[in-house]
């Protein structure tokens, strides 16, 4: 499972950046492989000035070997070995009107001395983080992970979208960090699904992310905007750096795992503000923005 898995987020890593690049049609990513001393690796792409993209990052990595001590307490397991995998994805495009994305799709196993698998399980998601909300573009993103969802069980998409609203959820500011999407992790064989079956399910929601966000982005990317949106841009992206640095797991396992550092926070965007006690005009359109993070839609 976990060679066919890596095979599959080094197509889709390559069927996504092709992608984006025709899409932003100046910029193109810059690749780095990287090894980790402990065990494993991976493929960074970056993408930064671009005419549509201002910053973005694809990246895959498979690491392996003893789990480490901070982390046999977060899984409350013992001395084990394990490997991990997945793609992770971040987009902050430069025009305000257009959303940043972020996606991952991940697996993990858990070994005993004997290199026995004891535990093994998928995760991830996609979700959407506009500046100024645009109602048709929040329903094309649901309703794309809902199909996606929908072929495999009618419960996960409800599921996954509410668990998505709790997860990237800043609640030192009490607003979500996006108008989110889908959120899974735990995915492990029940009566209901085999590991096959998860990852059919998992890159079905892969295979859909370029379906969900490529008609948003080209909607919007070519937008006239002010400098006031783009200040109001900036500092939504402080919220964004916010949740990504006190409450991400996944930043969080990179950091406790020796990752590389470069990789792991690839996902912060270049240009952030943090305005003292800012609140936006009072009938605006950023006004409206927040009282929707702060009481998530049901977009279907």
């Amino acid at each position: 499972m976990k060679d066919k898995f890596y095979q599959y987020i080094q197509n889709l890593q390559d069927q996504i950046t092709s992608k984006l690049e025709s899409v932003d049609g100046q910029a193109k990513f810059q690749e780095d492989l990287w090894e980790r001393p402990e065990g494993g690796g991976g493929r960074t792409r970056v993408i930064e000035n671009g005419h549509v993209f201002e910053k973005g990052g694809v990246n895959i990595s498979g690491v392996h070997g003893k789990l480490p001590k901070s982390m046999q307490t977060y899984f409350k397991v013992g001395d084990v070995d394990f490997f991990a995998c997945g793609l992770s994805l971040v987009l902050h495009p430069k025009n305000p009107m257009a959303p940043t994305v972020h996606a991952n799709w991940r697996y993990f196993e858990m070994y005993d001395k004997s290199g026995n698998i004891i535990d093994s399980w998928f995760g991830g998601g996609q979700d959407l983080t506009p500046y100024y909300l645009f109602d048709e573009d929040a329903k094309h993103f649901h309703q794309t992970c809902k199909t996606a969802c929908d072929k495999h069980n009618p419960e996960f998409y409800p599921t996954y979208k509410k668990r998505c609203d709790e997860y990237f959820y800043n609640t030192h500011r009490n607003e979500g960090r996006g108008i989110g999407g889908l959120f899974f992790d735990y995915c492990k064989a029940n009566d209901e699904m085999s590991m096959e079956d998860w990852y059919n399910f998992v890159t079905e929601v892969g295979d859909s992310f370029l379906e969900a966000y490529v008609p948003i982005i080209e909607r919007r990317k070519d937008l006239p905007y002010t400098q006031d949106q783009r200040n109001w841009q900036e500092i939504r992206r402080g919220r964004y750096v916010e949740f990504n640095l006190v409450h991400d797991k996944g930043t969080l396992f990179g950091l406790k795992t020796n990752g590389r550092i470069e990789s792991i926070l690839m996902s912060l965007p270049p240009h952030v503000q943090w305005v003292y006690d800012h609140h936006p005009e009072p009938g605006s359109e950023e006004e409206r923005l927040i009282a929707v993070l702060q009481n998530p839609i049901d977009w279907n």
